[in-house]
């Protein structure tokens, strides 16, 4: 499965960069607007940071608006994914960039007949929101199940299922469970997948354990600079 840091904010991009955990980046209006910075300036500069696929959205509605947009965000860097609604505008547009070779990520899934259509349109990604449907008392994680089961019946389609909304690891881990390529979290979340309290009591033990020997694998760093 491949990680997506969900968020605009440079420092955060950057520290989980270099973790070398880090396949892409996504973003949305709302996320760059927090950093009160261009647009533009924005997602060319996390293009720099991160090689892999980076999610930038249109701002317009109609077809030739989006299209245009559209054109204007894949000549930013080439591992710039145009984000276009999941509407008939943004299926219209998806399939005219995906002709051109621009990578295009389906945005605002809440439908396995909708991720469908963005599957035909050429989507390279499709972005259910799972979160948002557990919000509503409906089951995100049972969409993200159906999608994958369609998308398995027909090898041609090439669009990879990128879970969005996640609230937490459970959610990283279901969607991981069912075979969905990507997932798409805030920061916060993706540090949370480090976290165990019986990583952290084994990992006490051991120090202290080590540290009654009174060795040290470098040796005496003193003694080697003497030298």
């Amino acid at each position: 499965m491949k990680f997506f840091v969900d968020t605009a904010d440079m420092a955060e991009i950057r520290d989980l960069a270099e973790t070398g955990l880090l396949d892409g980046v996504t973003t949305n209006p709302s996320l760059v607007a927090k950093t009160g910075r261009p647009f533009l300036d924005v997602i060319a500069e996390i293009c720099e940071i991160v090689p892999g696929p980076v999610s930038a959205e249109v701002a317009a509605t109609d077809h030739e608006t989006m299209l245009a947009e559209g054109r204007k965000l894949a000549k930013i860097a080439g591992n710039v994914a145009v984000k276009v609604p999941l509407t008939r505008d943004g299926l219209k547009t998806c399939r005219v960039l995906a002709d051109e070779g621009t990578m295009v990520n389906v945005t605002l899934c809440f439908s396995a007949a909708q991720a469908i259509l963005a599957a035909k349109a050429g989507a390279a990604f499709i972005s259910p929101f799972v979160g948002r449907l557990d919000d509503i008392g409906e089951s995100g994680m049972g969409l993200i199940a159906d999608i994958c089961e369609i998308y398995r019946n027909y090898p041609h389609f090439e669009t990879e299922v990128l879970v969005a909304s996640v609230r937490g690891p459970q959610h990283v881990v279901e969607a991981a469970r069912l075979g969905a390529d990507v997932a798409t979290v805030p920061p916060a979340v993706l540090r949370q997948l480090f976290l165990h309290p019986l990583t952290d009591k084994g990992l006490a033990a051991f120090l202290a354990d080590w540290q009654k020997t009174g060795q040290s694998i470098l040796g005496d760093k003193s003694a080697e600079a003497a030298e």
